[in-house]
């Protein structure tokens, strides 16, 4: 299954890349389930990203790799997949694009995942990345 969500924002790719670090990874988990970032090397490949989702009766480990990282004047994109995921996933891939508009920048989430969950899991997964949209406009205001 894919999700695609667009945000522009008014700064440049550049101003924008120089955003994406710990601290707007933090403000962009959203309010359930919480999150504890056990891990946070970068955005660079090689790099690993580890939280804990506290799901109420149980938590879970989810632990991605930047597999690719790529800079062009037009576009800035990495990619994190799942290395270990939660139960409800089968397979995870998010592409994080910054891509330039005029002096401004989109920011742009591409998700492919599975779920032994399927349309159940969509919407779920749906919001959670929508709700990265304010912040986004927020922050690279």
């Amino acid at each position: 299954m894919k999700i695609n969500i667009s945000t522009p924002v008014s700064q440049s790719i550049d101003q924008v890349w120089a955003g994406f670090d710990q601290h707007l990874f933090s403000k962009l988990a959203p309010p359930f389930p919480p999150i504890n970032l056990l891990r946070f090397d970068g955005s660079e490949v090689g790099d690993e990203v580890h939280l804990e989702l506290n799901l109420i009766f149980f938590k879970q480990v989810w632990a991605s790799l930047i597999t690719e990282n790529v800079k062009t004047e037009e576009e800035i994109y990495f990619v994190d997949e799942g290395i270990k995921l939660p139960f409800f996933l089968k397979y995870w891939r998010h592409k994080h694009r910054i891509v330039k508009s005029g002096i401004q920048a989109h920011i742009i989430d591409e998700i492919t995942f599975e779920s032994p969950f399927g349309f159940l899991l969509y919407p779920v997964l749906y919001l959670q990345f929508m709700y990265r949209k304010p912040i986004y406009k927020k922050i690279f205001a």
